[in-house]
């Protein structure tokens, strides 16, 4: 399984530690996905869940889009996978999805979450707000370390179901 994962340093200021952490958990996804099929990125975890690493990659892309183009960029991007009619789309419509595709938008918008955070200070309050609260790049930053996490142990599981191979 390749991985290019950089680990974070040990001592770094908080801005870097941050952003170095987002990558390695970026690229454990990538690591989790590596050398699979389309056909096992499908496999769906245990029902009634329709979790599968597809999925997983899917459901981060939208998350990367909201958190750096909606709310700290103020973009007002549309959702890719899903819509009011079909919330969980991300997630739900990988039959005849594209893991090409998935991975190219994914990487797309991780490249696009660089480009409109680099440079900014931490305490940045994004252009529009969630829920009624403004949000600091700061909060964005730790909210994506944990939405990575959170869904990187579920890759874990889903790629241990697959083939057996566990790791970090």
């Amino acid at each position: 399984m390749s991985d290019n994962r950089i680990d974070p340093p040990f001592v770094a200021d908080e801005a870097r530690m941050l952003t170095s952490w987002l990558d390695w958990h970026r690229e454990t996804l990538a690591v989790k996905c590596a050398g699979l099929s389309e056909e096992q990125l499908r496999l769906r975890s245990v029902p009634p869940s329709t979790l599968s690493l597809l999925g997983l990659v899917r459901h981060m892309a939208e998350v990367e889009r909201a958190w750096f183009r909606n709310i700290l960029s103020g973009e007002g991007a549309p959702p890719l996978y899903y819509d009011e009619q079909d919330p969980d789309g991300d997630f739900d419509n990988v039959d005849t999805a594209s893991a090409d595709e998935a991975f190219a938008t994914w990487r797309a918008e991780i490249g696009r979450a660089r480009e409109l955070s680099a440079d900014l200070p931490l305490d940045t309050i994004g252009k529009t707000q969630r829920r009624g609260n403004d949000v600091s790049l700061r909060w964005i930053l730790v909210h994506m370390i944990e939405e990575y996490a959170r869904h990187n142990g579920h890759a874990d599981l889903l790629r241990e179901q697959i083939d057996g191979v566990t790791g970090e």
